[in-house]
């Protein structure tokens, strides 16, 4: 039916009419469309003003058919003969035009809820390429018949219709060649732009106005010769001139043609105002009646990076109908009417922090961090948008003491409590430059938990602050339980028993039973969902490591994000590495390239694949959907489970996320900065954990890669392919930094090719030996030194490299071409970051320290497996002089009220001193009693 509608319409019918009535007649070829969006409706008891829209578009669809047919028959009433053709012509114009309008019924079958339509659009589903390829050849022999019984039927013969002047063949070929590209990138960039959430600007605004343009840019010509020809002011001696004169050059011709098809209708040759005014009438009514009927992709809620059969509910697009075919066959959706009227809804932040043996200056840049987001947000702000809620849960938090009863806080407990006093202190003051009182930190509760203990403080700006005191005594320790425990405490516990604290409160039962029965519009267009699913979409949980520092705008843009898209589960942003050294210049440029690179891409082609858990933020409902938190509370039992449980929890979680649907993404401008490893040894441990832990959830990510592309929207199998090919990159990468070096060695060294690649073989295979059986330690020390020799052998490797190529003329080596794409490839990818192009000065101690990165930390990786300990802040060693300093102005407090104040040159200054001092002053209380 829509091939001999195309037919009618394009081969019999719009021959016969002017270019402005064709142009603007495939505008009525929506007119099915909007009543299907009327029927719809109104099994959908859509609110009045939505169905308006289409049912106005149904009006002037048919108004511009009445007028467009007494246009033409009122023109022609005189003449029988052209009257009879005209009448034919015009019915099977609005004929054609309806039938063509059937080709987009699929968007609109699922609505109906007919078991027939439903059974016939899943199994053209399921048959999508078949059917395409079979329609697609019913097309050709319709219109084949069409073409075969219209040519006797108007008394022409073949051998006009196939002979072909060459000057008009090469005009016909060139038009026929510029719209089969034009349609096909037209169809590229509407693709793009959908998906790139440039819904409206990008697609919907440029297909309206495309007829229009159209239009002005080929009548603009034709009125410009008009003006500026001999016959201005009367139109039929300018229509015999044209017909009169003969030019060559192609484009006269297209101006002439055009000019033909006006002049052939003689109201626009006389310039009748009649026929000019139904001819404009029936255009802007068609036109109406288009943008009218496809109005609802304005409110169409789409994902970004959506896939493209989700988007469109047909593969292909009408040439003939390019931008028609583009609006209609975008997939409609019904808005159903909400019971409550949907306000600017409230979103619940809880931050979480996690904490273990961090030091003084690093808990101050978590916790100034907090307070900066308290001043930002105060509790009860006008804006009323976010609610923030602040947690640390302080891992191993307890220690003996001897001769006590029960445990005590340790020293890393009493710096956090300091900490917190100090900054209270700080952020309290409304102005610093008035000399006034400070006020006291207010009295917190302390409270005793099955899990050790916790401390509830009330911020300056009203927002509640709880630490929570592990005993690993009590409570499985480690970064993952304590992520397990805060999740259930505050997803389990708090959010899905509200309802039933509601009830044992004495609500009525009834009305809660309907609340949580009430449905609403999701934003993920899912289907319906209860008030409590409503309130999981709208909780997220901001996860922090204990030496995180950020700022109120990263945190609002990570909550916009997730605000915005619904199907995103988890983000992440931009994680800037702190402190100073060698070790930590490798790893700020490391990072910027992770980012720019690694993360950008995995953000644009599929999802991130690790959100870390120093700075993200996570939705409730995606952390409390089916095999995600629950799976995430699996206990390690084999050698593979330490590996991708504990080693990296976080890459897990958004695995498991991943899988179940849901999207990771990355957003640039959202900064944050954490403490990096300074020493060798703890960043090889540090690395130690990251390597075999994202080696294994890859692999297990690609193990269910075809589940999870079907499940997941945002992860395809070309993206799967792409993480495929890391993948043997990543294992390959060892090897290719032997070739490398034995590279490097042949030039610098002049020696024969298998010595060099035993030379650079020997060393690692070496190193990979002893490996198994020196201690960690000692095979970290080792892997320093080599590190040190690899990274002078590098040194001495770049002007080799830059020498070869001057000697050979030639950067055509592979040392030069692998030499210089990398230069190339980073400072091209820093300059499109301005701010943070300094880092490529790091880029040279990167380069310095490649074998030592991707050769010797890879060994050390592989053969350390067995060690499931965490790595880094093993010891108490930095806790100690804060400590001691604490416990020194304790003591001296104590002696200014027993003993007096002693001289600043007497204070005591070691342990031996401040014990005499605390024996007489207990001395001078006995005596005084």
């Amino acid at each position: 039916m829509v091939a001999l509608g195309a037919s009618l319409l394009t081969v019999v019918s719009m021959p016969h009419f002017d270019i402005i009535t064709n142009v603007m007649l495939l505008n009525s070829v929506s007119v099915l469309s909007a009543a299907f969006q009327v029927w719809a409706g109104c099994i959908a008891k859509e609110r009045k003003r939505i169905i308006t829209l289409p049912i106005m578009a149904i009006v002037l669809i048919f108004l511009g058919y009445l007028l467009f047919a007494l246009g033409f028959l009122l023109e022609d009433r005189n003449n029988p003969h052209m009257k009879s053709q005209v009448q034919v012509s015009v019915g099977l114009a609005i004929v054609g035009s309806v039938l063509v309008s059937l080709n987009w019924w699929e968007n609109y079958s699922t609505l109906f809820n007919i078991l027939f339509l439903d059974s016939i659009s899943k199994d053209i589903a399921q048959s999508r390429n078949m059917v395409c390829i079979m329609s697609s050849m019913v097309r050709v022999l319709v219109t084949a018949s069409v073409v075969g019984a219209y040519i006797p039927l108007s008394g022409r013969d073949w051998f006009s219709v196939t002979t072909i002047k060459s000057e008009d063949r090469t005009v016909i070929l060139g038009l026929l060649a510029l719209q089969i590209v034009s349609s096909a990138m037209c169809h590229w960039f509407v693709v793009v732009a959908c998906k790139m959430h440039a819904l409206r600007s990008s697609f919907a605004v440029p297909i309206y106005l495309a007829s229009v343009v159209v239009l002005a840019v080929i009548l603009g010509p034709v009125v410009y010769l008009y003006v500026i020809s001999d016959s201005y002011h009367n139109t039929t001696a300018y229509c015999q001139n044209l017909t009169d004169t003969k030019h060559s050059e192609w484009a006269w011709r297209l101006v002439a043609d055009i000019s033909h098809t006006l002049c052939a209708r003689n109201g626009v040759r006389e310039m009748d105002p009649g026929t000019l005014g139904f001819l404009g009438s029936s255009t802007i009514s068609w036109w109406l009646g288009f943008v009218l009927s496809t109005v609802y992709i304005w409110f169409l809620r789409i994902q970004r990076i959506e896939r493209t059969q989700d988007l469109f509910v047909r593969r292909l697009y009408e040439g003939a109908f390019l931008e028609q075919s583009m609006l209609l066959n975008t997939r409609f959706e019904i808005l159903k009417m909400s019971k409550f009227k949907r306000m600017k809804e409230k979103v619940m932040v809880y931050l979480c922090a996690t904490m273990w043996h961090e030091n003084y200056s690093e808990m101050m840049k978590i916790i100034i961090s907090m307070f900066r987001l308290d001043k930002y947000r105060p509790k009860g702000n006008l804006s009323n948008d976010v609610v923030f809620e602040f947690h640390i849960f302080f891992d191993d938090a307890f220690k003996d003491v001897k001769d006590s009863f029960g445990r005590h806080v340790n020293e890393y407990g009493e710096i956090l409590v300091e900490v917190l006093k100090e900054v209270y202190m700080i952020f309290s003051e409304e102005d610093p430059n008035i000399f006034k009182q400070r006020r006291e930190l207010p009295s917190q509760k302390i409270i005793n938990t099955p899990y050790g203990g916790r401390l509830q403080y009330t911020l300056p700006k009203g927002n509640t602050l709880m630490v929570h005191f592990k005993d690993k005594l009590l409570i499985r320790h480690k970064k993952r339980w304590s992520q397990i425990m805060y999740l259930y405490y505050l997803l389990g516990w708090r959010l899905n028993n509200a309802y039933a604290r509601k009830l044992e409160e004495g609500n009525d039962e009834k009305t809660l039973a309907e609340e949580l029965q009430y449905s609403y519009v999701m934003t993920q267009s899912k289907g319906n969902s209860s008030v409590i699913q409503k309130e999981k979409d709208n909780t997220f949980i901001l996860a922090l490591d204990g030496d995180t520092d950020f700022q109120p705008s990263a945190v609002m843009l990570l909550i916009d994000r997730l605000k915005l898209y619904s199907d995103v589960g988890a983000a992440c942003g931009r994680i800037h590495p702190t402190g100073a050294g060698p070790m930590v210049w490798y790893q700020k440029f490391e990072y910027a390239v992770g980012h720019w690179m690694q993360k950008t891409a995995e953000h644009v082609m599929g999802c991130v694949l690790c959100s870390p858990g120093c700075f993200s933020l996570f939705r409730a409902a995606a952390l409390m959907d089916d095999n995600v938190m629950k799976k995430y509370t699996t206990k390690a039992t084999e050698a593979g489970h330490y590996v991708q449980y504990d080693q990296g929890e976080d890459r897990w979680l958004c695995t498991l996320l991943l899988q179940q649907g849901w999207r990771v993404e990355y957003s640039a401008a959202s900064d944050a900065y954490t403490n990096a490893p300074q020493d060798f040894k703890e960043f090889y441990n540090q690395r130690r954990r990251w390597g075999p832990s994202t080696m294994a959830n890859t692999i297990d990510l690609l193990g269910s890669g075809g589940l999870t592309s079907q499940k997941n929207k945002s992860i395809s199998k070309p993206f799967i392919i792409y993480q495929i090919f890391t993948m043997i990159a990543s294992i390959l990468g060892p090897a290719s930094i032997c070739l490398m070096l034995a590279g490097s060695f042949t030039y610098i060294f002049n020696v024969d090719v298998n010595v060099a690649l035993v030379l650079a073989i020997v060393p690692p295979a070496v190193y990979l030996g002893l490996c198994f059986k020196l201690k960690s330690d000692t095979q970290i020390t080792l892997a320093a030194v080599m590190s040190v020799i690899y990274a002078l052998f590098m040194t001495a490797t770049i002007p080799a490299i830059i020498g070869q190529m001057v000697e050979e003329k030639t950067f055509v080596t592979p040392a030069g071409i692998f030499f210089i794409t990398m230069v190339v490839v980073f400072v091209t990818t820093a300059a499109l970051h301005p701010q943070e192009f300094g880092l490529v000065v790091y880029g040279l101690m990167y380069f310095l320290c490649i074998p030592s990165g991707y050769l010797l930390l890879t060994i050390y990786s592989m053969v350390n497996m067995n060690n499931v300990t965490w790595g880094t802040r093993e010891s108490g060693g930095p806790a100690k002089t804060p400590v001691a300093t604490l416990q020194r102005q304790v003591m001296q407090a104590k002696l200014c009220s027993c003993c007096r104040s002693p001289p600043e040159e007497s204070q005591p200054t070691t342990e031996a001193e401040m014990q005499d001092l605390e024996v007489r002053c207990h001395s001078r209380q006995d005596e005084e009693r």
